[in-house]
């Protein structure tokens, strides 16, 4: 389970902060040693001991300290720390170095070093320029076109067309980006309001979408944004139609970008790490055993990277995904039981994270947990898991709460808690068709759910393998294999027509692809 998590913002920063970042802020603090600076010091150290965060145990802490006095040294301690970190930080971020040149560009202007102040500016365009960063163009060119407009300098005497040339150029730039990047969110808020594409008319609808928001010229761009944007609008395009083929040659694509352009993987970590990630998700969907376990690899490597290990954010991200990547490994090979020792290691550092990771996060691990569980036979323990998302209240991915509930079914079924079925698969029921998320595949199974609870298990195999029957062909359906990636409906009713495990049956397909 996941700890409760304080709103505090104060106390939610400090808890964040690791051990050089601590005493980084103490030295930054100190150096002015004011009395008020004292005061907030001792406010750290209060808030830093407490392991949740209440106000009354914290003022009996600062006896000095009233309870109107306590908000403004909050605030100010927040922006202290805040103050502390940039200073720390500037080295390791392109974009506070660049806003550092900025300001010191700006300082000398109003001194009236002008030529100063353009030698740093031209030095900052030309790094933002190699970086891709052209976002952070127009603040400089701005000043620049100040300093030329207001004061004689040394400058060319075609400097105003030159000037205008690069202000359009990088206009047209930003243009570009917004437009694909707005797509790629777009395209991503569309998956998370619908889901995938469940019918023809679903199809159509995300096909008309795409079409109406993608630019003219989109396949003329070169630029890394324009192209990295444009590839994340085909991933989730792909995704949402469930052409899985067509989900892995863009998410390579997205990679791919990163192996032509190696300075963008520091400058754009994050996006590395996500598309490395759905690199990952679209071999597991492909059952592409050998490069999921390459990609795996070169991920694992990624994630030592002092890049990613120093900075929170993509430290968190990399865990959660190699975590999620090493569970679905043992989906695909049916080592099941295997991938339980994943568990506690992977729960005891979702405890340790737990500031900097989101609910829907937590919800996708508690399946895949009750998952593992399920394929190894312990029904009960899956269901302990499955319970977590059923009573989630925060109304995130229904698909996930859909495929929870009808695995809780499975799992209930398995136990044969035949008073509970009835009952149990008529909400499961009404929960799904009421998300309109029913598929053929899902309304066969709660039907032989239903009509299969008072046979004998001597009559249960013909029922088993006439369901086998009418899934099998859906198989390399498209709008089906939403239900196969969520859950392995196929192997489970053929490990009941076998009289094997299903960790069995999964594993045999495996190995039976390893021969092809």
């Amino acid at each position: 389970m996941m700890p409760n998590r304080s709103t505090d913002i104060l106390f939610q920063l400090i808890k964040s902060l690791e051990k050089a970042e601590k005493r980084h802020f103490k030295l930054y603090i100190k150096r002015s040693s004011g009395k008020e600076d004292l005061k907030i010091v001792r406010l750290f150290d209060a808030v830093d001991k407490l392991k949740e965060y209440d106000e009354k145990v914290l003022l009996k802490k600062l006896p000095a300290v009233t309870k109107p006095q306590l908000a403004n040294l909050k605030t100010h301690l927040y922006k202290q720390i805040l103050a502390s970190l940039r200073l720390l930080k500037s080295t390791d971020s392109l974009d506070l170095q660049l806003n550092e040149q900025f300001d010191y560009a700006h300082i000398l202007y109003k001194k009236g070093l002008f030529i100063q102040s353009l030698r740093i500016i031209e030095r900052a365009k030309e790094i933002a320029k190699s970086n891709q960063k052209f976002n952070v163009l127009p603040q400089f060119l701005a000043l620049e076109k100040r300093i030329e407009n207001l004061h004689i300098t040394r400058s060319m005497q075609d400097r105003a067309e030159v000037l205008s040339a690069e202000a359009n150029e990088v206009s047209r730039q930003i243009d570009t980006v917004a437009r694909l990047s707005n797509l790629a969110l777009k395209m991503y808020s569309w998956f998370v309001q619908h889901g995938h594409a469940r019918n023809l008319e679903d199809e159509k609808d995300i096909r008309q979408f795409m079409k109406e928001s993608l630019p003219e010229d989109v396949w003329e761009q070169t630029g890394f944004y324009q192209r990295l944007y444009l590839y994340q609008s085909y991933t989730w395009y792909a995704f949402i139609r469930q052409d899985f083929l067509q989900y892995y040659r863009y998410t390579k694509k997205w990679v791919d970008l990163f192996s032509e352009q190696p300075l963008m993987v520091r400058v754009e970590t994050g996006h590395y790490i996500k598309g490395i990630h759905n690199l990952l998700n679209a071999h597991f969907d492909l059952r592409n055993y050998r490069e999921f376990e390459k990609t795996l690899r070169k991920f694992e490597k990624v994630a030592q990277l002092e890049r990613v290990k120093d900075h929170d954010s993509f430290r968190v991200l990399a865990f959660i995904y190699i975590s999620t990547a090493r569970i679905n490994q043992h989906f695909m090979l049916g080592t099941f039981k295997q991938g339980l020792t994943l568990i506690p290691g992977i729960e005891e550092k979702l405890e340790n994270y737990h500031l900097f990771i989101d609910t829907h996060r937590v919800l996708v691990l508690n399946y895949k947990f009750a998952m593992l569980y399920f394929g190894s036979g312990d029904y009960n323990k899956s269901i302990d898991y499955l319970q977590q998302i059923i009573n989630d209240k925060t109304n995130l991915r229904y698909d996930l709460q859909c495929y929870a509930r009808v695995l809780h079914l499975m799992a209930h079924y398995e136990l044969g808690n035949d008073m509970l079925m009835e009952s149990l698969s008529k909400s499961v029921y009404r929960f799904m068709a009421k998300m309109k998320n029913l598929t053929v595949v899902e309304e066969a199974m709660f039907k032989f759910l239903r009509q299969t609870i008072p046979l004998s298990p001597r009559q249960l195999k013909p029922e088993f393998e006439k369901l086998l029957h009418t899934i099998k062909h859906l198989e390399k359906s498209r709008f089906e294999t939403r239900a196969f990636a969520y859950l392995d409906v196929i192997s489970w009713v053929e490990s009941k027509v076998y009289d094997k495990p299903m960790s069995k049956i999964i594993h045999e397909k495996y190995m039976m692809s390893k021969r092809k």
